[in-house]
């Protein structure tokens, strides 16, 4: 009987590793192609025919996007904008998730607050009003609206909420009876026992404010106010060739590079910084998001 359980034990674990396993290539595989087509001749590339390898192999497309400049001043934009976003994000998320972690002795309006978070995730004033509200505080084509439009993510704040709500009463109680005061507190107690879910909302607010394109798209009229990702879907379509020198070398470039394979190698540089990230933040992500969980 022991030995049957044994090997039913040893048969799940095998097909359960088969899954997660299927699983895994088809999470890595959108990332290998994109890397494959980017290393492949342009024919290859346009015929459809790169797989798991690369056909043709050459690195033309990455000595191309050496030489534009636009796509290194969009990345800088990107990463300006990930900086001050994930900064104010994470100061601002706090403050607030402090005082509407207590109890509503402590802070008598809070259930209304958390009504009006909750009802701000699920409706929103619209695009033109937010626009006309934009343009009105002057913040066309300013980085600062990137970084304001989405300061306060309601999902974050609710997250470190309930983490603060399941920290042991006792240990502020303890601080309070010590002299503490709420920064004290705050800065001293609750943040440096929060790092799990901290670290998780940073992590989300670097791959929101890395991926997201459409407020770039909507607010910045100028190519070079652009970031990465706004560009990168804005790219030109079609290789000016008069736009390249016309000696033999850039003739013969030309002719290697398609517009497939570029966009492939401008898309696979652009996933690296969040790939090179996220595991240093990954151990800390489930445990802050079963940590930050609503709770009974």
């Amino acid at each position: 009987m022991v030995r049957e359980t044994t090997a039913a034990s040893k048969a799940f674990d095998v097909i359960l590793i088969a899954i997660l396993g299927v699983i895994a290539l088809s999470c890595i595989f959108p990332l290998w192609y994109t890397l494959m087509v980017s290393l492949s001749e342009k024919s290859a590339a346009a015929a459809g025919i790169v797989r798991a390898w690369p056909i043709g192999f050459n690195l033309v497309s990455y000595q191309q996007i050496m030489r534009d400049g636009q796509f290194f001043h969009s990345f800088w934009v990107s990463i300006e904008r990930v900086i001050l976003g994930a900064s104010l994000s994470f100061i601002v998320t706090v403050l607030m998730a402090y005082p509407l972690s207590k109890e509503t002795k402590d802070l008598r309006s809070r259930n209304v607050l958390m009504w009006i978070l909750v009802f701000t995730m699920l409706f929103n004033g619209g695009l033109i009003p937010l626009y006309q509200t934009v343009k009105a505080y002057g913040l066309i084509d300013n980085i600062w609206v990137l970084v304001l439009s989405g300061g306060l993510p309601m999902f974050n704040v609710i997250l470190v909420i309930n983490f603060f709500r399941g920290l042991p009463k006792e240990l502020e109680e303890a601080a309070l009876v010590d002299g503490a005061g709420p920064w004290y507190t705050l800065f001293m107690l609750f943040i440096p026992l929060s790092v799990p879910v901290l670290a998780t909302i940073t992590l989300f607010t670097i791959v929101g404010h890395w991926n997201e394109f459409f407020s770039g798209l909507v607010f910045m009229t100028k190519p070079d106010h652009y970031p990465l990702q706004t560009y990168i879907r804005q790219m030109v379509i079609q290789i000016d060739p008069s736009q390249m020198n016309t000696d033999a070398e850039s003739l013969k470039r030309l002719s290697e590079i398609s517009n497939q394979t570029l966009n492939a190698a401008k898309i696979f540089i652009a996933m690296l910084p969040i790939l090179v990230i996220y595991p240093f933040l990954q151990r800390f992500f489930i445990h802050g998001i079963t940590l930050g969980s609503v709770k009974e």
